[in-house]
């Protein structure tokens, strides 16, 4: 009867050792992911909050492509009324 106490302790802390290594093992994997999910929050997040300065400047180049564009289209129209009158 003692061998079958012993086997059944030695059972119980081989069971015991490996549910905690397991628990250990899930914890890091999880830690990891999480951690690598972070990482992925922080690149969104970073850029996120590039876009609104992207934004602004894309404004701010299409205010300036409409100026120039309307400078061209003045000098355009200048260039054909000299054209004009020295053609007369």
């Amino acid at each position: 009867m003692q061998t079958e106490i012993v086997v059944a302790l030695i059972t119980l802390g081989g069971s015991a050792i490996g549910t905690f290594g397991g628990i250990l093992a899930s914890s890091k994997l999880t830690a990891y992911r999480i951690e690598q999910l972070e990482k992925k929050v922080d690149k969104h997040n970073s850029f996120a909050e590039r876009i609104p300065v992207l934004e602004n400047r894309l404004k701010v180049e299409e205010h300036r492509m409409d100026d120039a564009e309307e400078d061209i289209r003045k000098t355009n129209e200048k260039i054909l009324n000299m054209n004009r009158r020295n053609s007369i």
